[in-house]
């Protein structure tokens, strides 16, 4: 099969530094045009990258009939009509997580998705981090064996995220921002959750900064098998350090051999039935992966993303999560306020989708 590289747009310059940088990277792609309502950020693009085609209309983008995708990378609420603009114009659509801030015109997104016949690809790029891809092989190899526990984190000190204004604005919240990362990487395993129950808190360093947000999170999963999730997230306490505590990491326990995938480290650990417990270092891929101001851009996950979403259009699969299951994992999301704020209370995830998409079918 011959592999041809495809236009891609980009809306959103912010996040959007890091798919820029992975576009103009990649083979598969070829970064035609990027938009945002700041000049001044995209002329910092274009001094930063050399890319001078930007422009600071949407419908200037959305109209160019050249670009074949759109990259959406603007702040999560205004993801629904970007991504339906985008649709109706006949593009295919990568979208940043979490593909909607709530379940709130859900129903109407797919219902915008099936009508265009267009792909719509979330870029959950912890998917994409080197031990995480290395994790899914054994997986998919069946080394783990019978899966018994799947158990993700993201824990981090983000207190200097107060300092900025716009955690401070009405919807931002720790889970969608952040905990997402660790709840999809569970349904990645466990995509038939069917029950949460959790208990969550909203911290003096939160209340002080105004943010009504919980900050520290544990919830406890089930699938109809029986099998058990589990998603932890702190975000606004002291950490043991990287080397101790990986800001997200996954653990899959299986009845053959249990694995831990580390972000950030580039390191993962595995112990299968008949072996000797083994860490596997990827340091050499640092430069990849994180390529600006340290590790606070990870490009090298979008630049993954984007070529697998090109591998699935050469071979016309669906690319993986997709709408549906971006809206499954919100769902599972939002199951977990629920039992929060119920205390602890199992909360049925069908009883969320019903609630929400009934109504659309």
């Amino acid at each position: 099969m011959t592999k041809r590289a495809y236009k891609l747009g980009v809306v959103g310059l912010g996040e959007g530094r890091s798919i820029m940088s992975a576009a103009l990277a990649s083979e598969r792609w070829e970064l035609r045009k990027v938009c945002d309502l700041n000049e001044e950020l995209c002329r910092s693009r274009e001094k930063e990258f050399g890319f001078t085609a930007w422009t600071t209309s949407y419908d200037e983008l959305l109209n160019d009939p050249e670009i074949e995708a759109i990259a959406i990378y603007t702040p999560d609420q205004l993801h629904l009509k970007h991504v339906k603009m985008a649709l109706e114009a006949g593009k295919h659509v990568i979208c940043t997580k979490p593909l909607l801030p709530s379940l709130d015109g859900a129903a109407e997104l797919l219902e915008a998705q099936k009508r265009s016949g267009k792909h719509v690809f979330v870029g959950q790029s912890t998917r994409y981090f080197e031990p995480m891809k290395r994790q899914r092989q054994d997986f998919e190899a069946g080394k783990h064996g019978d899966i018994h526990t799947v158990e993700a984190h993201y824990i981090t000190d983000g207190r200097w995220f107060l300092e900025k204004d716009w955690s401070r604005q009405k919807g931002f919240s720790w889970m969608y921002g952040f905990m997402i990362h660790a709840v999809d990487l569970v349904r990645w395993y466990l995509p038939e959750v069917t029950e949460v129950m959790g208990f969550g808190l909203n911290s003096e360093a939160n209340r002080g900064y105004g943010v009504d947000s919980w900050d520290t999170m544990r919830f406890l999963l089930r699938d109809g098998d029986g099998r058990i999730g589990q998603v932890s997230g702190s975000y606004t306490l002291p950490t043991l350090g990287q080397s101790v505590e990986p800001s997200i990491g996954c653990v899959i326990r299986g009845s053959a051999g249990t694995t831990r995938g580390e972000y950030s480290n580039l390191v993962y650990h595995t112990h299968f039935a008949g072996e000797q417990p083994a860490t596997a270092e990827m340091e050499h891929l640092h430069d990849y992966f994180f390529r600006f101001e340290g590790k606070s851009h990870h490009a090298g996950e979008y630049q993954n993303y984007i070529e697998h979403f090109a591998e699935c259009l050469d071979e016309g699969r669906t690319p993986l999560p997709d709408a549906n299951e971006a809206i499954r994992t919100l769902a599972v999301m939002v199951a977990m306020e629920r039992s929060i704020r119920e205390g602890g209370r199992i909360v049925r995830i069908q009883d969320v989708l019903d609630e929400y998409l009934e109504p659309s079918r």
